[in-house]
């Protein structure tokens, strides 16, 4: 079909995860002519094969801490067994039900939806399911995928988006990379049952965090019984009876059932026709993007992961709300991403706000606040795990720059924090708080 015979829209929306769903609902309820397009299922990453799964997932796995922490308060539990194919049918009905919310919300509004995969002909055309669309305003939302492992044998390793449909819950497990990913699902793992290794570069996990925050993961990941080989990495990977067996460059080699790469995700830009449309991408195949979320191409737009920013799928919600607002809504709204906190849900979780210790340091004289303890939870278990809680704090304004946490219930009181953080609280401003005792969070406004 050609663009002449083509249907005029206003927008048209190549992507049905968290940020163009959002985008899709706020530019039809200011009156645009919406089309919104997915290929796989609505809710994206997040939903589908991020956030949503794993989160269950980890209180699925947080369930035998639960069970041997207990037994410190006179509880006998006898006979509990997990059943992984019960939970992963639960799991898939969820996803299922809350990916059908997704598309119901934008057909409410009064988008069209299309489940097929769409492509640029032109910086206005928009060919998808055998219709073509002419937009006044194109917006990607398409993510990122999962990286795949270049080593010989490296196709014999899965990638997250596999972890949540596994037959069988693997006896053994090497994961390779110790990001967010790597870390949740290592946890998860080792929660349900399996005998999970961690293999990352460098000698800590998590890298880019603060480094106090780095050594409590690592600390825990050994406290929840997950083995680590840091400053390595897989050569190559071997089918042998029994499964498969992973060779690392220090010269180790780990059997497993299951070879989980978890080293990044790349854009998802492959096949958008953006060359055609003249959207220029960076060095990594993200597309370069201003804070109006604005392409090379002015009424072509694009938020979310496939702009190679932050990977959070509060930020994609964020920049589909400004977009919307500011093409469709008479509302300018710039994206511009200050103090945006984020969360690993480890065992027990992290969570941080602001710039690291170190990240402050190069930007001037700062003044740490932090203590690590014992939580009191954890008196009558006979667990050893410590909470962390540690303030960043300008010297000459007093400002905190930085929240970080590792223990129970971490993101619940980082989220809090971060609108403390967002409004320029000073560390006075957290003395003068009065604490709620006997609490975790009470940390933050005692620390001295």
């Amino acid at each position: 079909m050609s663009s002449g015979s083509a249907e005029e829209i206003d927008l048209f929306v190549i992507g049905g995860g968290s940020g163009g769903v959002r985008a899709g609902r706020v530019a039809a309820d200011h009156g645009a002519r919406v089309v919104i397009a997915e290929a796989k299922q609505w809710g994206g990453t997040c939903v589908v094969r991020g956030c949503v799964p794993k989160k269950l997932m980890m209180y699925a796995s947080m369930a035998s801490a639960h069970l041997a922490d207990a037994r410190g308060y006179g509880w006998t539990i006898d006979g509990a067994r997990f059943d992984w194919p019960a939970f992963a049918a639960a799991l898939d009905r969820e996803v299922t039900r809350i990916s059908g919310a997704y598309r119901g919300a934008l057909e409410r509004r009064g988008a069209r939806v299309l489940e097929a995969r769409a492509e640029l002909l032109d910086a206005h055309t928009v060919a998808c399911g055998g219709h073509t669309f002419r937009a006044r305003h194109v917006l990607i939302a398409t993510g990122g995928g999962p990286r795949r492992l270049d080593v010989p044998g490296g196709a014999l390793a899965i990638t997250s988006d596999d972890m949540f449909t596994l037959p069988a819950l693997p006896a053994r497990l090497v994961v390779v990379g110790a990001g967010y990913i790597g870390v949740e699902m290592a946890h998860i793992f080792a929660g349900l049952g399996s005998v999970v290794t961690l293999v990352h570069h460098g000698a800590l996990p998590l890298r880019g965090f603060d480094a106090d925050v780095r050594q409590a993961c690592a600390d825990n990941l050994a406290g929840r019984g997950v083995a680590r080989r840091g400053d390595t990495e897989p050569v190559r990977i071997d089918r042998v009876a029994g499964g498969l067996r992973v060779t690392l460059a220090s010269g180790e080699s780990l059997d497993a059932d299951v070879v989980l790469a978890a080293i990044g995700r790349a854009p998802a830009t492959a096949g958008l026709g953006l060359d055609r449309a003249g959207v220029a991408l960076d060095a990594r195949g993200a597309i370069v993007v201003d804070e109006w979320q604005r392409t090379s191409v002015p009424h072509i737009h694009a938020v979310g992961d496939v702009t190679g920013r932050y990977a959070l799928t509060p930020v994609a919600i964020r920049e589909g709300q400004a977009f919307a607002d500011t093409v469709f809504g008479d509302r300018a709204t710039p994206f511009v991403p200050d103090h945006v906190p984020t969360a690993v849900f480890s065992q027990p979780p992290i969570a941080t706000v602001g710039l690291t210790e170190e990240e402050a340091r190069a930007r001037g004289e700062v003044v740490i606040y932090k203590a690590a303890y014992r939580p009191l939870r954890h008196g009558l278990t006979g667990r050893a795990e410590r909470a962390l809680i540690k303030l960043v704090v300008a010297a000459d304004t007093r400002r905190v720059l930085g929240v970080h946490m590792a223990g129970d219930d971490a993101p619940e009181i980082v989220q809090a924090a971060a609108i403390a953080v967002t409004m320029g609280a000073t560390k006075e401003d957290f003395d003068r708080t009065i604490a709620i005792h006997p609490t975790v969070a009470e940390e933050l406004v005692l620390l001295k």
